[in-house]
């Protein structure tokens, strides 16, 4: 047996249990059992590891230069639960490639460390380790080896260290070193060759080797963290170096001492782009030091610098060649304070008190209606015969299909004009599109001296409808409460589903998150979502979700500003993960008393703006009733087919929203025809913390001529 290769022992097999005995039977040999704690961290695994791995039959590995025995997992589920903390930085489709490549590693000073971080990080499936040198204590400043390893190969203590991290990793060892006469054989089989060895003539051999075999070439130099990539698997026909030693052969640099090498030590490394202290180093070699110096940190720079290297050559974009600095001190001298952290200020929402005339009032009614993200798409013109509600649409965004979304809005706040337009006793005609002359136009509010006792009682109600998203308890609603929903909705022409059992509630937030994650995966919509979030003292609060309104705790709140990331939403995408983007979602509609859809019958804008009608009825009568109120809007609302659909979201997640989709469908058993004008999320709940703010009146109103009553 070699003497860096552990002995494994597959239990139940030919001659194993024999061996184990001897060993068990041996004093000098230490004997470590601790597979059950193994095998209990590999159950807790998420996702939960395939039952072939929890099946695996156990080894037994012996150590000889150890005299000791360790029982461990098969090598699956060893290199699942070893590597499991790898994740995501590096996926396991990333690792099942990695695993596959074979890297042969020149020089086992610096390279020693290299060998162990590639090892370490899983980062391939077979090490070559070549030289010919043995451990010196000159050594152990940059070595992480023992004076107990004095004298011992360095090719084989880096093959142990190896082999004690992960007994399963193919691991070759040439103690000859590397030259003219191994090194074609050397290369054979390897996809990436790390060269760290200190002969010149070692080095351009390498290299004309890996030209030869197409291999990449991998160099770190511990000064400044320079690194060099040559891809001759790419472009075989490069020069060697980049060309910094053309017309240097290895013949003129063999043999040369240490003093001879510097001026090629030089041009490869570029005079001006040494520390100032390896410069001044260099010129005293033979003098007042016997060689160029190095640090065991730098040299553990390097390590992580190939390591990251290597990760690369699997990732998009891939790695390309050239050279590139990693200069730790540099980087200290640029230390500076972190931007201070973007902290809630308590800064007062106040509401514009009501006008003081009764007309100007209802357009001001009109104001207080909720719209999607709080983005107010409206602007109201009121004259001496009626009020005329036109639609925004530079606040349209992309899940308010077909401005689906902005009629929606306007509905609601025709609602809130004809409530106060009963209490004021000047109620006339709704009219509800079209108006070929005014594509914008939603509806318009006839002045009159009507009024309607059941609206206008309705009005101090309207008055203070607001957004509740705080955790509920779930407390069955009664009876005359779910009659009193339904016919507000029917008041308006339109229908109410309603969730109330807990199995369906649960189903529901279930679905819902799903939408929720989508919407984070998806560029755009993501973009759109942190737009309207709006951070009190740095952001104008007059339009968009104050971050205050949404109720989150501490740890929620952290998680927002993680999730706000374009970058980090893209790997999740990537991997198609994120289930946590749909928690506080899941969470608060799971803590609700019922979960009710407002529909219509159509998909046209005329439908919608009697949705918008119903909304608001259903939301001030669940208030009246007790119930916090929270939109939920799952982000195919307004989508009412599949190219619809397929607008909204990448399409490998296409799919999956058609299926949250039908599913949320068929849970609120939704004919046919019969489409969502908005979900709501009714519990009972604390009182909201934080009112939304609203653009100032006078932005959204226009007055034209005499604005009196008519006859």
């Amino acid at each position: 047996m070699e003497t860096w290769r552990p002995l494994v022992l597959v239990e139940g097999a030919d001659g194993a249990d024999d061996r184990l005995a001897a060993l068990r039977a041996d004093p000098g040999v230490t004997v470590t059992d601790r597979l059950d704690r193994q095998r209990e961290e590999l159950r807790k695994l998420r996702p939960a590891c395939p039952p072939e791995l929890l099946e695996e039959p156990p080894r037994w590995v012996y150590y000889p230069w150890r005299r000791t025995a360790v029982r461990l997992l098969g090598p699956q589920g060893f290199r699942r639960l070893r590597l499991d903390r790898n994740r995501n930085k590096i996926t396991l489709e990333e690792q099942e490639q990695l695993q596959t490549r074979s890297i042969g590693v020149v020089g086992l000073s610096v390279g020693h460390a290299i060998a162990h971080t590639l090892a370490l990080e899983g980062l391939c499936g077979h090490l070559a380790l070549a030289d010919f040198d043995h451990l010196e204590l000159s050594n152990l400043n940059r070595i992480p080896a023992t004076v107990l390893d004095l004298d011992i190969h360095k090719a084989v203590i880096a093959a142990r260290r190896v082999a004690e991290l992960d007994p399963y990793l193919d691991v070759s060892v040439w103690t000859e070193g590397i030259g003219t006469g191994n090194l074609d054989a050397f290369c054979e089989g390897l996809d990436i060759l790390v060269e760290e060895c200190d002969s010149l003539d070692v080095k351009l051999m390498v290299r004309e080797a890996a030209r030869r075999h197409r291999l990449p070439v991998l160099m770190e130099t511990s000064d400044r963290g320079l690194l060099d990539v040559e891809r001759f698997d790419l472009d075989p026909t490069r020069q060697v170096f980049h060309g910094l030693l053309d017309g240097v052969s290895a013949e003129q640099l063999r043999g040369l001492s240490t003093r001879a090498k510097a001026p090629y030590a030089l041009r490869l490394l570029e005079a001006d782009g040494l520390s100032a202290r390896m410069a001044a180093s260099m010129a005293e070699i033979d003098e007042t030091v016997t060689t160029w110096p190095q640090l065991g940190g730098d040299v553990t720079l390097g390590a992580a610098t190939i390591a990251a290297a290597v990760r690369r050559t699997v990732r998009e974009p891939g790695l390309a060649s050239g050279r590139q600095r990693i200069d730790l001190d540099e980087a200290l001298g640029g230390i500076a304070e972190p931007d201070p952290p973007k902290h809630l200020v308590d800064v007062r929402v106040e509401r514009e008190p009501l006008p003081d005339d009764p007309l100007t009032a209802l357009a001001h009614a009109a104001h207080l209606a909720p719209s999607g993200g709080n983005a107010q798409p409206w602007r109201f013109v009121l004259d001496g015969e009626r009020l005329r509600l036109h639609r925004e649409p530079r606040a349209s965004v992309t899940m308010d299909v077909a401005h689906r979304g902005s009629y929606l809005a306007l509905g609601a706040a025709l609602a809130n004009a004809r409530i106060a337009a009963s209490a004021a006793g000047v109620l006339g005609e709704a009219r509800v599109l079209p108006d070929p002359g005014d594509p914008d136009l939603a509806a318009t509010l006839e002045l009159g001296r009507g009024t309607d006792l059941d609206l206008a009682g309705l009005h101090d109600a309207m008055l203070t409808r607001h957004t509740n998203r705080q955790p509920g308890t779930p407390t069955a609603l009664d009876p005359s409460d779910r009659t009193a929903l339904a016919e507000a909705a029917e008041r308006e022409g339109c229908g109410l589903r309603l969730l109330d059992e807990a199995d369906t509630i649960t189903r529901c937030a279930e679905l819902l998150a799903e939408s929720d994650r989508l919407r984070y995966l998806s560029p755009w919509l993501h973009a759109e979502m942190m737009r309207e979030v709006r951070w009190p003292g740095h952001d104008d609060l007059a339009r968009g979700i104050d971050v205050r309104t949404l109720e989150l705790d501490a740890t929620e709140l952290a998680k927002l500003d993680v999730a706000r990331r374009g970058d980090v939403m893209r790997h999740l995408a990537d991997w198609d993960a994120g289930t946590a983007l749909g928690e506080v979602t899941r969470d608060r509609v799971g803590t609700s008393s019922a979960v009710a859809a407002v529909t219509i019958r159509g998909d046209d804008p005329a439908s919608y703006v009697r949705g918008g009608a119903a909304v608001e009825r259903v939301w001030i009568a669940a208030e009246q009733a007790g119930l916090a109120v929270q939109p939920v809007s799952p982000i195919f609302l307004y989508a009412t087919n599949e190219d619809e659909r397929a607008e909204l979201v990448p399409d490998r997640f296409l799919d999956p929203l058609t299926a949250v989709a039908r599913r949320l469908r068929a849970l609120l058993a939704l004919e046919e025809d019969e489409q969502f004008a908005l979900l709501l999320r009714l519990s009972h709940a604390p009182a909201a913390t934080t009112p939304s703010g609203r653009r100032p009146f006078s932005e959204v109103i226009e007055r034209t001529g005499v604005v009196e009553l008519a006859t």
